[in-house]
């Protein structure tokens, strides 16, 4: 069994993987990991409610419509008022936000080698 120590320090190593990436997709694309997260919850669901981005992001309801005010205000995603229930609002993906998926999923971006051998599993 390993150490707390030694699990510690593998976390620490995680982290800073997870931040040279946040940094390299932030400049890559303009937009952050988060925004990134949901513009790709939505175009896997066609569109979504704040409450089921809440959901599927695992975030406040807070940063989640935070989140959702930038992408809108980037022009990645549009409102819409739910057919059945004029008081709830759904995000869907603009033409913008489908061509910033389509090039995050064109696969240009590198992972970090070891957030890559994390992913894919190859110690």
């Amino acid at each position: 069994m390993e150490s707390n120590k030694g699990l510690l320090c593998k976390i620490r190593d995680l982290q800073q993987e997870i931040r040279t990436f946040e940094h390299e997709f932030e400049t890559q694309f303009g937009i952050c990991m988060n925004e990134g997260m949901a513009i790709c919850s939505i175009e896997q669901a066609g569109s979504l409610t704040s409450g089921e981005l809440v959901r599927l992001l695992g975030l406040t309801n807070s940063n989640t419509s935070k989140i959702l005010k930038s992408i809108e205000q980037k022009g990645l995603v549009k409102r819409l008022i739910g057919k059945s229930d004029k008081r709830q609002m759904n995000f869907i993906l603009t033409e913008a936000g489908k061509e910033t998926i389509r090039k995050i999923l064109s696969g240009e971006l590198q992972l970090p080698e070891g957030l890559d051998k994390i992913i894919r599993n190859n110690p």
